[in-house]
């Protein structure tokens, strides 16, 4: 079971699905999509601490995660 964890101002949210589902792996990439175009940056865990940033979905990542860009002032 693979999942995508959103991050965001009020915490996470988790979103899993199973990647030999076609329909919930569509609904996946889907999501990847819509927080890509809302600015979010998606990176996924490769081994224990190593992580990398990805641009495109990737339907064999078991864990993607979702954090928006920070804003400083």
């Amino acid at each position: 079971m693979a999942i995508q964890i959103v991050m965001d101002h009020s915490g996470d949210s988790q979103h899993f699905f199973d990647e030999s589902n076609a329909e919930a792996l569509a609904e996946a990439e889907k999501r990847f999509l819509q927080f890509a175009f809302k600015g979010y940056t998606a990176a996924v865990r490769k081994g224990p601490g190593e992580i990398t940033r990805i641009t495109a979905f990737d339907p064999t990542a078991e864990e993607t995660l979702f954090f928006p860009r920070l804003v400083g002032g």
